[in-house]
């Protein structure tokens, strides 16, 4: 396989890296290393130089004030942007620009568009995702949320689950049942809903590392414009899936290259404790080195598909069990090389306060034990690995499908 890149992508290569040398101070050593206060007030510099630089929708087309940038391209940018240390973005910019706005760009109206497309791009409208249920998480279409239309408005009732940045966004895009009389994965729309209203209430869940990334969402009453139905009433099912492969392509070309800063952390690591020579820790980290090489080529076989104009599909699945069991094995194994140190992660006395990692120490025990605790779920969230495997099973390795629940009452 030829993994070398071509001329243009190079070109486009140095073009970054001169961004970055122009608009990142000379001794930056990654946001971590500034106090909170400072950290959030740079990232929101950062955001305003990337919007001027038109890097913060690279994927859109520039017709729509995106970068229009290549898939090659995007990849080059996550390269450099890692080797650099840059500030990640935000979530409510993930779950905005990522998913909504390409799934707008592919199945919105011209007034959709028009209206909501500037507005994610400026940072004035902050998206999270309302799809899983207390009773519909890895069935997805067993949602019970229920919207029905009064006039000229949807009237939106039912709990959403696990929202990540929840707590951070002033819009929701949810999948709502808008005909209980039909099929499960029929009578669905996507619809976009205001959260700046009286009918929505949004509780934080505090997960064990102390963070409150997710949260619950209570919708009781809440209204949104009839016209704001991406995909066409009753057409959430398929327009669901559309967004939800865009999430897919978003990463399968990016993961490896973060997960591949992580374990050099992790190598720095074993050297620091001084037991990088010792057969046993060596061998995890060979482990570890192979599988992100598998995910760096699986990375380049999903940028050919998409090169080629094709989404990705139940393969997919293959790359979520690498990726998620890979986060928890290496966030184990960091924790094995610190030792007792891990027991005490933010100093003594910590009694089983938040794990506040500390800032300009990348690989401090309070570091390594905030990711171990959020790499618990990772097995869990965006599709089980059970899931996963019964995905594998059945649609790429042909298996027979497991017995439905129904089949045996």
């Amino acid at each position: 396989m030829d993994v070398t890149y071509p001329p243009e992508a190079e070109a486009f290569r140095t073009r970054i890296r001169a961004f970055l040398a122009e608009r990142l101070p000379p001794d930056w050593q990654g946001p971590g290393a500034l106090p909170p206060d400072a950290r959030e007030a740079f990232a929101c510099e950062w955001r305003r130089a990337l919007a001027a630089a038109g890097l913060v929708a690279v994927s859109w087309p520039r017709a729509y004030g995106g970068g229009g940038l290549s898939p090659l391209e995007q990849v080059v940018l996550a390269e450099e942007f890692t080797r650099a240390g840059a500030p990640e973005r935000a979530e409510n910019d993930l779950l905005g620009i990522d998913l909504l706005g390409n799934t707008l760009i592919a199945l919105g109206t011209d007034e959709q568009k028009a209206r909501f497309l500037p507005r994610i791009l400026s940072g004035e409208d902050r998206w999270c995702q309302g799809f899983s249920e207390p009773e519909a998480g890895s069935d997805l279409a067993a949602v019970r949320t229920r919207a029905v239309l009064d006039t000229d408005e949807w009237v939106i009732n039912g709990q959403k689950i696990w929202t990540s940045a929840g707590t951070s966004a002033n819009w929701i895009f949810l999948l709502a049942r808008t005909d209980p009389r039909l099929p499960k994965h029929q009578g669905l729309s996507l619809l976009l809903v205001p959260m700046d209203q009286p009918g929505v209430v949004v509780r934080p869940i505090v997960n064990a590392a102390g963070d409150s990334s997710f949260s619950e969402v209570f919708l009781t009453d809440a209204r949104t414009a009839s016209g704001n139905v991406v995909g066409g009433v009753g057409n959430g099912w398929p327009t669901a899936m559309t967004l939800l492969g865009f999430e897919r392509g978003s990463a399968v070309t990016t993961v490896a290259i973060e997960f591949g800063r992580d374990l050099d952390r992790l190598c720095a690591l074993a050297r620091q404790r001084g037991v990088a020579g010792e057969p046993r820790i060596r061998d995890a980290l060979a482990w570890c080195y192979s599988r992100v090489q598998i995910m760096r080529y699986r990375g380049y076989r999903g940028l050919t598909l998409s090169l080629r104009g094709q989404l990705p599909g139940a393969d997919a699945a293959i790359s979520k069990v690498i990726w998620s069991e890979y986060f928890r094995r290496y966030t184990d194994l960091a924790v094995e090389i610190l030792g007792l140190d891990a027991l005490s992660p933010s100093g003594p006395g910590n009694g089983g306060a938040r794990v506040v990692p500390e800032a300009g120490t990348p690989n401090s025990p309070s570091c390594w034990m905030a990711e171990l605790l959020y790499s618990r779920a990772a097995t869990i969230y965006a599709g089980s690995s059970q899931i996963q495997r019964t995905v594998i099973g059945e649609r790429l390795l042909g298996l027979p499908r497991e017995p439905r629940r129904e089949a045996l009452r």
